[in-house]
């Protein structure tokens, strides 16, 4: 994570804040967030989102997350992408695709993930591979938490810099 602050656009997933906030606190200890609303353990529907956004650019934001019903989802596949993050893959895929693309729809300057890759894919990130950390290691850690089933039922708007993660804002998926 680079030390310039930046807002994302995620849906959070309380059920695994401990696990994720305790990641953050080895790796990055200045991305913990004193403020309590903050939840560390999302899946990012878009990001970097806009650095400032407006009244109005909020209110797009409204627009396009009333008009998404909240749905259920279920979190037990860990995977590890190319770079090493390991994460939580999130059954069903689509809704949280789906998001991504009306978001970038309404906000085509916000790329998802910067443009970095040519697909979308949802995911929760838990861990780094390392020597001592793999997809094993981290299922054995997350044994009694595995399967999250839980409901996205909202979006937050979360800035994160270091020293300074905080929310931002905060919408119900569907109105």
């Amino acid at each position: 994570m680079t030390h310039e602050g930046h807002t994302v656009l995620q849906v959070p997933v309380p059920a695994l804040e401990p696990f994720v906030r305790e990641r953050h606190a080895f790796y990055d200890p200045g991305f913990v967030s004193e403020d309590p609303a903050f939840v560390h353990a999302h899946i990012t529907a878009l990001g970097p989102f806009l650095p400032a956004p407006t009244a109005d650019d909020l209110d797009r934001v409204a627009r396009v997350v009333a008009s998404t019903p909240p749905f259920d989802v279920v979190l037990e596949r860990i995977a590890t992408f190319a770079d090493g993050i390991i994460h939580l893959v999130p059954d069903p895929l689509r809704p949280f695709q789906d998001l991504t693309m009306r978001l970038f729809e309404a906000f085509p300057a916000c790329p998802p993930y910067a443009g970095r890759y040519d697909e979308v894919l949802p995911h929760l990130t838990l861990d780094l591979r390392s020597a001592d950390v793999s997809e094993e290691s981290t299922r054995v850690a997350l044994q009694h938490l595995l399967p999250v089933c839980c409901r996205a039922d909202r979006l937050d708007l979360a800035w994160w810099q270091d020293g300074g993660c905080r929310l931002l804002g905060s919408w119900p998926l569907g109105g």
